[in-house]
């Protein structure tokens, strides 16, 4: 992924090392970031992180940190109310915050962390950890021009970016890219149960289904093509892919609403847990 490492920030305190945010890291990295710029906060490290930040020359834990430009919290969303204090201390009047606590509105953070000015409230999702991320972002109004393009250069290193014009709209994020990849795999396991009750032994019918989906998966991403001209062009009139989906696709008991549900679901979630 080509990047602009101008728009990198010269300096940056990661807060919270788990998967994501440790994959986040190395994201950073692989396109310019200069880890002497990098500082690492994580009361338990992963003994593969704390290899990782001394190989790379990031700063783990360490007695003083001065406010950065960019400071990313990745923390679970239950661990803010406990980390606020020590936050808030990291702070500076220029410090960007990027927050991908599910559930934290940009409201809950500027309550808990009364020097926070520039926000960006950002929703990655799994496949973030391989660089092929789907991540929905929002930004207060303190947040320039030139803050949103390094958060954009930041998000951008693990996949696709979308800003958008509300975090109102952060919900509906949730329920499609952020839960989505669960949706997927569970596709996977349905398509492999539904071959095996087809008597294929089921062991190669998990092959197949997983086969199947992940090279769809990089034909819809390599394609310029909307996804219904790729259905329709594996999908002969009278044949055995248009006996399926006339199955699937058979509204309200087909696909569409079965999704049309469980997205709404998710946002009623997503909207709960952030009240």
């Amino acid at each position: 992924m080509s990047l602009n490492p101008d728009r990198l920030p010269s300096s940056l305190v990661l807060v919270g090392a788990g998967k994501m945010g440790g994959s986040m890291l190395e994201g950073w990295l692989k396109v310019g970031m200069k880890p002497s710029g990098v500082t690492v906060i994580d009361p338990r490290p992963s003994d593969e992180m704390a290899r990782f930040c001394i190989e790379k020359g990031a700063a783990l834990n360490p007695s003083h940190v001065s406010a950065p430009e960019v400071l990313v919290l990745a923390i679970k969303p239950q661990m803010l109310d406990e980390a606020a204090p020590a936050l808030n201390g990291y702070l500076g009047p220029r410090t960007l915050i990027i927050s991908i606590l599910a559930g934290k509105t940009i409201g809950d953070l500027k309550g808990r962390l009364p020097a926070a000015s520039a926000i960006v409230r950002a929703m990655p999702n799994l496949p973030a950890s391989i660089g092929r991320g789907a991540t929905g972002a929002a930004v207060n109004a303190e947040v320039s021009e030139e803050q949103r393009l390094t958060a954009d250069a930041l998000l951008s290193s693990n996949g696709i970016v979308e800003w958008l014009p509300s975090e109102s709209l952060i919900d509906a994020v949730t329920a499609v890219s952020g839960s989505g990849p669960a949706y997927v795999f569970h596709l996977v396991e349905c398509l492999a149960e539904a071959g095996a009750a087809a008597g294929l032994p089921a062991d190669l019918a998990e092959r197949l289904a997983r086969a199947t989906v992940t090279g769809a998966g990089e034909l819809l991403f390599q394609s310029d093509l909307p996804p219904a001209t790729l259905r329709q062009n594996v999908t002969s009139p009278g044949g055995t892919t248009a006996a399926a989906l006339e199955v699937l696709m058979r509204d309200p008991d087909g696909l569409k609403g079965l999704m049309r549900e469980a997205v709404a679901a998710a946002k009623r979630r997503a909207e709960e847990l952030a009240g």
